[in-house]
């Protein structure tokens, strides 16, 4: 019998939504081989034990949404312009140390800076770094409208993460590229904001006939499609298109919320950063009106997506860790807790779209996310319990042991690192007037001097 692991003594929380059970897991050759008393029986005197008491253990946490190049990125300007190829995977490397630790062993990396993540995944998969399992898209598409951050886009070619195509060749053979070189997903920012008509909101940047195509190129090649998604409309066209899956898909309305249940297309509603934004974005100094912004976005989503849960629709949880609002090793757990809170899930139900609902984003259904025979040994022991409360997910030192392919991975401290030279542009502050700066008739009185 080859090398083996066993933890004894645990809460079996098995990410199916079945409810917690005491019961032994054996480990052997990176897969679940047994449970309960047949664990125990086969366990030798090779067998590596594991007194696992007060620990439940659970299948690991897949964050469906990371952006591991952002590096918690301040600004858009920062991302699209203060980054270099070489320096960004090294960073990105450093910071899926921080995931380990924080107990996630799987992520979807739907896009980044130079599609560097697609080597950063490779460089993990051949054990030249350390990580979490990836799963990753390439350059995120847009058309000339843009992304989410306007004219900073460049109306052709590469900005940042995105890369804006015209038309069907260019859509094509920007697809089939992606492809080539290796991208698990093609990811699609669905909506953009137009800047003369931002106050409606994102809105729909492609047309039927184009969003049909990247999907039939894609599926033709045996690749999935995801879509950035903000708002009904936007919705309602991917859904109807063909896409595999959804990220955000908030504001919904019945016509949106009927193309998603006829699919079953997964949700990543990825509410983690709206909910930060508005529980605590007047602490980091975000403005009133975003605040008020994303949380009508957050309030007016929750029954669309409630509804869309209850109807058998996949929903997965992603934090978009890579932003300054949800750093790295944080805010992985969150999703689950604002799932509750707004969806009205169980504990269980929330872990279940954490674990095995997850495995969808890594596209390996079946393989990982849940405790089950014959399934890969990505999983976690946890001081406490999360099905009695999931914030315990994100609390320091409660992770005891995270393992992946049945290896148990290094959980020490990571020394402190210093902030990179030239990617945070310095601000000049919020607006000064002048009245407010001298006060009334100081500015006068200077003069006189």
């Amino acid at each position: 019998m080859s090398a083996a692991t066993l933890f004894e003594n645990a809460t079996l929380i098995d990410g199916t939504g079945a409810p917690p059970r005491a019961e032994a897991l054996l480990v052997t050759d990176g897969r679940i081989a047994a449970l309960g008393a047949e664990a125990e029986a086969r366990a030798d005197e090779g067998t590596t034990r594991i007194d696992a008491t007060g620990m439940s253990l659970m299948p690991g946490l897949i964050d469906a949404h990371c952006h591991l190049a952002f590096d918690d990125a301040q600004s858009n300007t920062e991302l699209f312009h203060q980054r270099r190829n070489a320096l960004s995977a090294l960073v990105a490397a450093h910071n899926a140390k921080k995931l380990i630790r924080a107990g996630v062993t799987g992520i979807l990396d739907p896009d980044s800076t130079f599609e560097n993540m697609i080597d950063l995944r490779d460089a993990i998969d051949l054990g030249v770094a350390e990580g979490p399992r990836m799963a990753c898209g390439a350059y995120a598409l847009i058309t000339s409208i843009g992304g989410t951050a306007g004219r900073l886009i460049n109306d052709s070619g590469i900005t940042g993460f995105y890369m804006a195509v015209n038309g069907a060749d260019e859509i094509v053979a920007e697809v089939r590229r992606q492809i080539k070189y290796g991208a698990d997903w093609i990811k699609v920012h669905v909506t953009g904001v137009v800047p003369r008509q931002a106050h409606k909101g994102e809105m729909c940047a492609w047309s039927d006939a184009e969003l049909r195509l990247i999907c039939d190129t894609a599926h033709d090649l045996d690749t999935p499609v995801m879509g950035h998604c903000r708002g009904a409309d936007a919705t309602r066209r991917a859904a109807e298109a063909g896409f595999d899956m959804l990220l955000h898909a908030t504001l919904m309305d019945e016509a949106a919320l009927e193309a998603v249940v006829a699919r079953k297309v997964p949700l990543v509603p990825t509410l983690t950063l709206l909910a930060n934004l508005v529980d605590f974005g007047a602490r980091v100094g975000s403005s009133a009106s975003l605040i008020d912004l994303l949380a009508h976005e957050l309030e007016a989503s929750a029954d669309t997506l409630t509804r869309a849960h209850k109807a058998g629709v996949p929903m997965l949880c992603g934090s978009e860790s890579g932003f300054s609002l949800v750093p790295y090793g944080e805010w992985h757990y969150r999703e689950m807790e604002v799932f509750i809170r707004y969806l009205g899930m169980t504990p269980l139900e929330a872990i279940h779209c954490a674990t095995s609902q997850g495995a969808r984003a890594l596209r390996l259904e079946g393989e990982v996310g849940e405790l089950v025979v014959g399934r890969r040994a990505d999983l976690i022991a946890v001081q406490g319990d999360p099905t009695a409360d999931v914030t315990i997910l994100g609390e320091a030192g409660r992770i005891a042991h995270v393992m992946i392919d049945g290896t148990l991975r290094d959980l020490s401290p990571l020394p402190e690192r210093k902030p990179i030279s030239g990617w945070r542009v310095a601000s000049f502050g919020q607006r000064l007037d002048r009245a407010a700066a001298f006060g009334p008739g100081t500015e006068r009185a200077r003069a006189a001097e």
